[in-house]
């Protein structure tokens, strides 16, 4: 046997000359350049990453202030509230059928929400979880086959 059938080669058109390259080195070029490409696409997706991360962090302190300015309006609607009920009540009067609405409003969502809590429990993600055991028991009886 001589070198020529044991040893591949590629006609490059770029290289000078019409030059041949062995496959393994075409192999290696091309495994460095996937390197390279990996790494850059790694590198942009990164910074676009990081660019989301700050509008998402300033989203976030402006839903934040939003929230704040809400409460602050709620409480003045409040104070209208008992305002408008002091016309023709007493202040005291009026003070306390807004306390005892606003207490009944808040009782309601304390039970809505341990409803909602207690339909959520345990917090492990169970259908994904015997999803996974009956994937794994598949590949084992796929293995033994």
């Amino acid at each position: 046997m001589d070198e020529t059938t044991t040893r591949s080669t590629v006609h490059t058109p770029g290289r000078p000359g019409g030059a041949e390259e062995p496959v393994g080195e075409l192999v290696q070029r091309a495994s460095q350049q996937l390197t390279e490409l990996v790494r850059g696409e790694m590198r942009l997706a990164q910074a676009e990453m990081k660019e989301k991360g700050k509008r998402y962090g300033k989203g976030g302190g402006l839903f934040g202030g939003a929230g704040l300015v809400g409460f602050l309006a709620l409480q003045a609607l409040v104070a209208t509230a008992i305002a408008a009920l002091a016309v023709p009540l007493p202040v005291w009067a009026a003070a306390l059928i807004v306390t005892a609405v606003l207490a009944v409003i808040a009782a309601v969502l304390a039970l809505t929400g341990k409803k909602e809590v207690s339909q959520a429990a345990p917090p492990t993600p169970e259908q994904t979880i015997d999803s996974v055991k009956a994937d794994v028991a598949e590949i084992k009886e796929s293995a033994k086959r």
